[in-house]
């Protein structure tokens, strides 16, 4: 089993697509989950391995989702007392498998490189080039077709580093691929004339409103190095800007979820099958046997609860 999920996993990440490693760490009797039992959940949600009882799914898949949206590994504890095992760096949740036991699993988010499309061959492009493969970016130089646009959770991001050489078609060819950023180095006098020339090819003034010229933060650069290390750092800022918005996405479907009053299992309510009415509420099931039992005998179900509460 490690060796087929590694080799998914390698496989995935050849092929860009973003995808959770999970691993079990740790774990106390009774869990039928053992150190080292491994998954992969990709970024629809498919889970591959296997880390203890079903009951441990859902909420493994609700932290996968946490993970590829913020691209931060977590340690996730899951404990029938999870009050006990609060501590820093620690997410502890209730464990709702009957046996009991307490797992520890480590989730390891792997996204796809950021593309950075250049055109141009200008000592700016070049610096570009160099500095991006560095930080790990995916470099691409822009061609006289339109780069293909980011897919899924890739990011994507364009330089135009033409200086004077077919400076309209560049920016053109940028725009279609539809990158977060496009940036373009040219003096502010240089890209009012390519603005008005793309206005008059029937590019749109919204397109062309989204575009960042002079590229770069202002650190007064002047070297083609300088220039990159500006363009990059801008670069870097709207990274971190759009991770700390946290905007809405894969994994939003599966966070709203319910506990099955039956067996204990949590149910994504988005996509849940089985549900019931009771007492002017909603209650949702794994499967129609636990949802039969419920019907039959609501209280007996709910009396633990409302004792509990």
């Amino acid at each position: 089993m490690r060796a087929e999920l590694l080799e998914l996993a390698a496989d995935l990440a050849r092929r860009g697509e973003p995808f959770v490693l999970a691993t079990v760490v740790r774990r106390e009797s009774y869990s039928s989950a053992h150190q080292g039992d491994m998954a992969v959940i990709t970024a629809d949600g498919s889970y591959h391995g296997w880390l203890g009882g079903n009951c441990t799914q859902p909420i493994v898949k609700s932290e996968a989702a946490r993970a590829l949206l913020d691209g931060k590994p977590r340690l996730v504890s899951l404990s029938p007392e999870p009050d006990r095992e609060l501590r820093p760096g620690v997410v502890a949740l209730p464990m709702r498998c009957h046996s009991g036991g307490t797992v520890d699993i480590y989730l390891e988010p792997v996204l796809p490189a950021p593309r950075l499309l250049l055109y141009g061959e200008s000592p700016a492009a070049r610096a570009l080039a160099q500095l991006g493969k560095a930080m790990g970016y995916r470099i691409e130089a822009g061609g006289s077709q339109p780069a293909a646009p980011a897919r899924g959770s890739e990011s994507l991001f364009a330089v135009v580093a033409t200086m004077g050489e077919s400076d309209e078609d560049a920016v053109a060819l940028a725009l279609a691929a539809r990158p977060a950023y496009l940036g373009v180095v040219a003096s502010r006098k240089r890209f009012t004339q390519i603005r008005e020339t793309l206005l008059g090819r029937g590019v749109s003034a919204e397109a062309l409103d989204s575009i960042k010229s002079p590229a770069g933060l202002d650190i007064g650069a002047r070297l083609p190095e300088e220039v990159a290390l500006s363009i990059l750092a801008e670069i870097v800022q709207l990274r971190q800007a759009r991770a700390e918005a946290k905007p809405a996405g894969f994994g939003d479907t599966i966070r709203n979820s319910e506990i099955d009053p039956v067996c204990g299992m949590t149910v994504a309510v988005a996509t849940a099958r089985h549900r019931a009415e009771h007492g002017g509420r909603s209650f949702y099931f794994c499967n129609p046997r636990c949802r039969e039992k419920f019907i039959a005998d609501p209280q007996r179900y709910l009396a633990p609860a409302a004792a509990g509460a």
